[in-house]
C-alpha cells in the first residue's frame, strides 16, 4: 500500500537541515516545519517535527533518549525475546533432550510440526534445535513433510493407536511391560524397547504405588491357628489355598472398609465385600461369595483348602474360625505385625489401591465404592495380565488347568 514504506534515511537528514536553515525566515519552529514538510512532500508537518526533535536530542541540545540508545534497547528487548523463546523451546523438547540417545528425525519433526505456531514458525525451533546438537534445519523439515510416510511411520502411527485403546481400556494402568504382554497376545510382534518409545511419546504411563496403610488389628484374647503356609504362596491346583486381608476407602459419607479373598494359584479373586465397618461379617461375606461363586462355576471347594489370613481380630474371631470349620477349610493365621506373612494378599490389595481408589475418587458412599469394586474385579480377573502366572488373566489360567487331564487328587492339608 502507498505511503506505508519509511522515509528514506537521506530524506530525513535533508528535512532536518532544511527546517534549521529556514527558521530564520519563520515566526516559530512550528511555522517552519509546516513550510519544509509541504516543500518535500511529508505527509504530516507532525512527523517532521519529531524528527527535529529527535535530532536536537541526539545533538545534547535537547533532554531524553538518542536514536544511538533507542536503538540499544531494541536490540536487547529482541535479546530477551529470543532468550525467552529459546528457553521455552528447550521445556518443551525436555522428553527427548534428557535421553541419551539422540532423538530419531521422525520425533524431530513431530516436535517442529506441533509447536512451530506456538514459537514463531519453523525456523526458530530448528535454530535451537541445532545449537544443542540437534540435526535439523528448516530445508530438511519441510523435505521430511513432503516425503510419503515410511513403513516405519506407518506401523508406529499403527501400534500408537493400538497402544492407547489398550491403556485406556485397562484403567489407564498399565506400563510398558504389560502393554507389550498384551500386544503379543492381540497378533502384534513388536519389541519392549518400542512399545516405551511410543509410549513416551504418546505421553503414556503406568501407575506406581503408594505405601499400604494397616487396617487389621490383633486381639491378644484370641487363639491363633498356625501359619501353614511360612511365606510359600504357591498352590498345584485352583481351591487349594485362599488368602484375605480388607482394606479401608475414605469416602464423603465415612470410611468404607473392602475384603478380598484371592486364590493362590491363579490370583483371582473369588470373594469380595465392603461395608461401613469393620467387623467380622465383613470378613465372612467375602469368603462366603468365594464359596458360593466356585460353587456356581462347578468347581466346589473341597476338603484340604487353606484360608490364610494375617492376625486381625476379624479372622480370629470364634464365629469366623467356626464358619471356616463347618465349611472344611483350614485356618491359616501369618504373625502379627508381618506384612511378608500375607505377602500375596498385600499386593493385590496395592494393586486395587493403585488402579482404582486413587485415581478415581473422591469417592462419596458405600454405593459408589462397591460398584467401582464390581466392575474393577471383573476386569482383574478377566482380563487384566498378570506375571505371576505367564502374563495371562486369573480366569483363563484356570480354564486352561480345567481343560487338562486332571490326575485323582490326594486330598491333605498344605504343608
Amino acid at each position: 500500500m502507498a505511503g506505508t514504506k519509511p522515509y528514506p534515511q537521506e530524506l530525513r537528514e535533508r528535512a532536518v537541515r532544511m527546517v534549521a536553515e529556514v527558521r530564520p525566515n519563520y515566526e516559530s519552529d512550528w511555522a517552519a516545519i509546516t513550510a519544509v514538510a509541504a516543500r518535500l512532500g511529508i505527509g504530516t508537518a507532525e512527523t517532521l517535527r519529531k524528527w527535529v526533535r529527535q535530532a536536537q536530542v541526539d545533538d545534547g541540545q535537547r533532554p531524553g533518549v538518542t536514536s544511538e540508545e533507542s536503538a540499544e534497547l531494541k536490540r536487547l528487548r529482541r535479546e530477551n525475546a529470543e532468550l525467552r523463546r529459546a528457553n521455552e523451546i528447550l521445556k518443551a523438547a525436555s522428553g527427548f533432550l534428557r535421553g541419551r540417545a539422540r532423538p530419531a528425525y521422525d520425533t524431530l519433526v513431530s516436535f517442529v510440526d506441533g509447536h512451530r505456531d506456538r514459537f514463531g514458525g519453523v525456523e526458530p525451533i530448528c535454530r535451537v534445535l541445532r545449537q544443542h546438537g540437534l540435526q535439523i534445519t528448516p530445508s530438511g523439515y519441510w523435505a521430511a513433510k513432503k516425503r510419503p510416510p515410511s513403513k516405519r511411520q506407518v506401523r508406529d502411527a499403527q501400534l500408537t493407536e493400538v497402544i492407547g485403546q489398550i491403556h485406556s481400556a485397562n484403567y489407564g494402568v498399565y506400563g510398558a511391560r504389560k502393554i507389550w504382554h498384551e500386544l503379543r497376545r492381540r497378533g502384534y510382534p513388536t519389541a519392549r524397547c518400542t512399545v516405551e518409545r511410543l509410549m513416551r511419546g504418546a505421553g503414556l504411563a503406568g501407575v506406581v504405588r503408594g505405601r499400604k496403610i494397616r487396617t487389621t488389628v490383633a486381639d491378644p484374647g484370641h487363639e491363633r491357628a498356625a501359619d501353614l503356609l511360612n511365606r510359600d504362596f504357591t498352590a498345584a491346583r485352583p481351591n487349594r489355598c485362599w488368602v484375605a486381608d480388607f482394606t479401608h476407602v475414605a469416602a464423603w459419607s465415612g470410611v468404607v472398609y473392602v475384603a478380598f479373598v484371592v486364590d493362590v494359584y491363579s490370583r483371582a479373586i473369588v470373594g469380595w465385600s465392603a461395608a461401613t465397618n469393620k467387623r467380622t461379617p465383613l470378613v465372612l461375606a467375602a469368603l462366603d461369595m468365594g464359596l458360593w461363586r466356585r460353587n456356581r462355576a462347578g468347581q466346589p471347594v473341597g476338603a484340604g483348602l487353606v484360608h490364610h489370613s494375617d492376625a486381625g481380630s476379624q479372622y480370629t474371631s470364634f464365629r469366623f474360625t467356626a464358619h471356616l470349620l463347618d465349611a472344611g477349610i483350614d485356618a491359616s493365621i501369618g504373625s502379627v505385625g508381618d506384612a511378608l506373612d500375607n505377602a500375596l494378599m498385600e499386593s493385590t490389595i496395592g494393586l486395587y489401591k493403585t488402579e482404582l481408589i486413587k485415581p478415581r475418587g473422591p469417592w462419596r458412599s458405600l454405593a459408589q465404592v462397591e460398584l467401582a469394586t464390581a466392575e474393577w474385579v471383573d476386569w482383574y480377573n478377566n482380563q487384566r495380565l498378570h506375571s505371576a502366572i505367564g502374563h495371562v488373566p486369573p480366569t483363563e489360567y484356570e480354564s486352561m488347568f480345567y481343560a487338562q487331564p486332571q490326575p485323582r487328587e490326594v486330598v491333605g492339608v498344605n504343608s
